[in-house]
């Protein structure tokens, strides 16, 4: 048999997509008895009664994000999905009713409206400005029209599926080639959006443009989306499993970032559910060494103690596995990836589940105490889609994490910052990312979307730790030439908890020079908290001028140095972020340490930094040049080194202390590191001194050029030998 013939001949149920069946089935018997689940669909029943009431409207699509026409569709098909489950649950005839009467009223409007008015997008919808959103209300409508379709008469289907979801699942595919046939997220939505309605209609044409994308062998290479990330590559694989073999790491590591990830978790695992209920012969949950329930795991790695996602290329701060499409994620990888246990204890926390097979599997696995926790290590995530294009690290120790970012770029979502990182401490940041210029769905903010100084700012290198050459971002800010390269892997070991160790290089940011960053997380047993060591290398064939920017968060107590503010700010530079920066204060410095205690929710922490002399600190603050006051102004030391060739940045990061506003007194409130110090470093090895209060000292060295962790090296300094085995090594001095 071929597919059609294989397909149709199979017999077709609904529900089938998230629901079945037996699901359903299974569901009445327990309610009542399971109070996580009960929880939810009591919730669900309150919110989808309250609008039945009030009755719905279908507006003529107008708006961007955050406007009426766009808020009002998108509620619109939140409540179809919902109202359809209910009705399969409960029974009750008005929830069917009242999808019913929605989508004849999209039926009716659809066909009469012209693409939408805004222009901004590249592929414009008709309910929405982008192809992106009409591809989400496709997304759960179909849902919907399963759970309500032999509530229909074959009549009243053949009118929903010529005069709405057919002509819908053309226009965001053929209709717009440049969106549906590419690997990004939104041709994910798209491929999921016409292969979920594909598998209610029984449409195998439609469900093999979902699979495979529509052929096309006249497209632009060139193109670019509105993001400037190309369109599509020559020679790339399109379709739904491209678009999950492409992106995601062996790991599980999505190209784009956790943020985009977290987003584009819905659609590729509500589809892969809905294949796994209705083809399982597709063995979705298996593809690519089942990379989409990993995928879930390196997810939930990627945040913090809260469980906010760390800022890695466009993110905004606060998103978390709280988030809806989290819920289903979590309940579809449990139930179809082999119960394992640790996602339970995460299903508790988010306090709610799916109305489906894939929640009522949790919310029995809760009922029944099967939860473990999910315990969030030192993990290393491989990106590229072989596992071969560098990475994130994430150190954990005792309450501090730290994110070392040298991925790849991340498509039209990454950002211009190779060897950069971030710090957290007990789920709050220390040393931030900025994340993404953008206020999500608040209209009055550009519509909901993406800023001009996301691009002017948010993305360049000096919006980031990392190291700038020329006041200029890596790759020159092109994505053209950034999405070409990526850092190498050097080292990554969190064998002994108390010396954690990542380390990677990158030669292609600015070429002709070579950049080498180790950060070390390390346990004194004489002190509560762990420090960090920074060393970032710097060996290039011209003398150039480095800037390494520190964005630390919070309250500026001391520094250790004379620093003359000046009465007005100065814009630090002309382009690559710098235009966005004033300059507050400045010093220069002689060889020595300089050092930098502020106070961070009640917390202490300390900046040591090694300084030569001439070198230049710079205290920064964004928002110069931003009239619309999109930018947070927030602060920054930046170290600058002018007119060398060769560089060798040193740091250490400290928590060492508390501050109690009810008993108003500091505890620890100053560094227990006494100095650092280079006492080696040449092209083949570096290494660090670090003498703390309690007049004990530790030495940290580093093989800059061989990493085999069975190498046995030695070496002399000051006429002491060290001898150590691996790439790197501790000693105490």
């Amino acid at each position: 048999m071929n597919k059609v013939e294989e397909f149709s001949s199979t017999k077709q149920e609904h529900p089938s997509l998230i629901l079945t069946e037996q699901g359903v089935k299974d569901i009445r018997a327990n309610l009542g008895r399971i109070p996580i689940f009960d929880k939810t669909l009591e919730a669900t029943k309150v919110e989808v009664d309250a609008e039945i009431k009030n009755g719905f409207d279908v507006p003529l699509p107008k708006d961007y994000s955050g406007g009426y026409t766009h808020e009002t569709h998108k509620k619109n098909y939140v409540l179809m999905q919902k109202a359809g489950v209910l009705y399969q649950i409960l029974q009750d005839e008005k929830y069917a009713k009242f999808v019913k009467d929605m989508l004849f009223e999209y039926a009716k409007e659809y066909p009469k409206w012209p693409i939408h008015p805004k222009p901004r997008s590249y592929a414009r919808g008709k309910l929405f400005w982008q192809c992106l959103n009409d591809s989400n209300w496709l997304v759960y409508t179909s849902q919907a029209y399963d759970c309500i379709y032999d509530f229909l008469s074959e009549d009243e289907r053949n009118i929903l599926e010529n005069d709405l979801f057919r002509p819908f699942a053309d226009h965001i595919s053929i209709h717009n080639l440049k969106f549906f046939n590419r690997v990004h997220n939104h041709a994910t939505w798209g491929n999921v959006a016409v292969g979920m309605i594909a598998l209610v209609m029984d449409d195998d044409v439609l469900l093999e443009r979902a699979l495979s994308g529509v052929e096309n062998a006249d497209y632009d290479p060139n193109e670019k989306d509105d993001d400037g990330g190309y369109i599509r590559k020559e020679g790339q694989a399109i379709g739904f499993f491209a678009n999950v073999n492409d992106p995601f790491s062996p790991d599980g590591y999505f190209t784009e970032g956790p943020y985009y990830q977290r987003y584009a978790s819905y659609p590729f695992l509500i589809f892969a559910q809905a294949l796994q209920n209705k083809r399982p012969e597709q063995k979705v949950f298996q593809f690519k060494d089942s990379v989409l329930i990993k995928s879930v795991n390196a997810l939930l790695n990627l945040s913090d103690k809260d469980g906010e996602f760390f800022l890695l290329n466009d993110s905004q701060k606060g998103m978390s596995y709280f988030n809806s499409s989290l819920v289903s994620a979590v309940d579809i990888a449990y139930h179809f990836g082999g119960n394992n246990p640790e996602l339970l204890s995460i299903a508790k926390k988010q306090d709610e589940v799916t109305l489906d097979d894939a929640g009522l599997a949790v919310a029995l696995g809760i009922k029944e105490g099967k939860e473990k926790p999910f315990v969030k290590k030192s993990i290393e995530l491989s990106d590229g889609a072989n596992g071969d294009e560098g990475g994130v690290a994430i150190l954990r120790s005792y309450g501090l994490e730290l994110v070392f970012k040298y991925t790849a770029h991340g498509l039209s979502h990454g950002h211009y910052d190779k060897l950069s990182f971030a710090l957290f401490e007990d789920g709050n940041e220390v040393v931030q990312d900025y994340g993404m210029g953008r206020f999500v769905n608040i209209e009055q903010k550009g519509g909901g979307n993406y800023l001009k100084e996301n691009k002017t700012w948010a993305r360049q290198s000096i919006a980031h730790n990392t190291l700038v050459q020329n006041e200029t971002s890596h790759f020159k800010g092109k994505y053209d030439i950034g999405s070409k390269y990526h850092p190498t892997k050097y080292v990554f070991s969190v064998t002994d908890e108390n010396l954690q160790v990542a380390s990677a290089k990158d030669d292609k940011a600015y070429p002709g020079t070579r950049l080498h960053r180790t950060m070390v997380a390390i346990k004194d047993e004489a002190y509560e908290t762990p420090y960090i060591l920074d060393i970032m290398r710097v060996v290039s064939d011209s003398s150039n001028q480095y800037d390494l920017p520190f964005y630390f968060l919070g309250h500026v107590m001391q520094a250790n140095f004379e620093y003359s503010k000046m009465p007005v700010p100065e814009i630090l530079g002309k382009s690559d972020g710098y235009q966005h920066l004033y300059k507050e204060a400045s010093a220069s410095v002689k060889e020595g340490n300089i050092t930098l205690n502020w106070l961070r929710n009640n917390k202490f922490y300390t900046y040591t930094a090694i300084t030569s002399n001439a070198d230049e600190v710079i205290f920064g603050r964004i928002g110069a040049n931003d009239p619309d006051f999109n930018l947070r102004n927030e602060q920054t030391l930046i170290l600058r080194k002018k007119n060398v060739k060769d560089a060798l940045y040193v740091s250490t990061i400290e928590s060492h202390g508390r501050y109690s506003p009810v008993s108003e007194l500091a505890v620890n409130a100053y560094s227990n590191i006494k100095k650092v110090s280079v006492v080696y470093d040449s092209k083949e090895y570096t290494a660090i001194k670090i003498d703390t209060k309690n007049d004990k000292s530790k030495v940290f060295i580093i093989s800059n050029q061989k990493n085999d962790k069975d190498l046995e090296h030695k070496l002399t300094i000051k006429n002491k030998e060290y001898i150590w085995k691996g790439a790197y090594q501790l000693i105490e001095n």
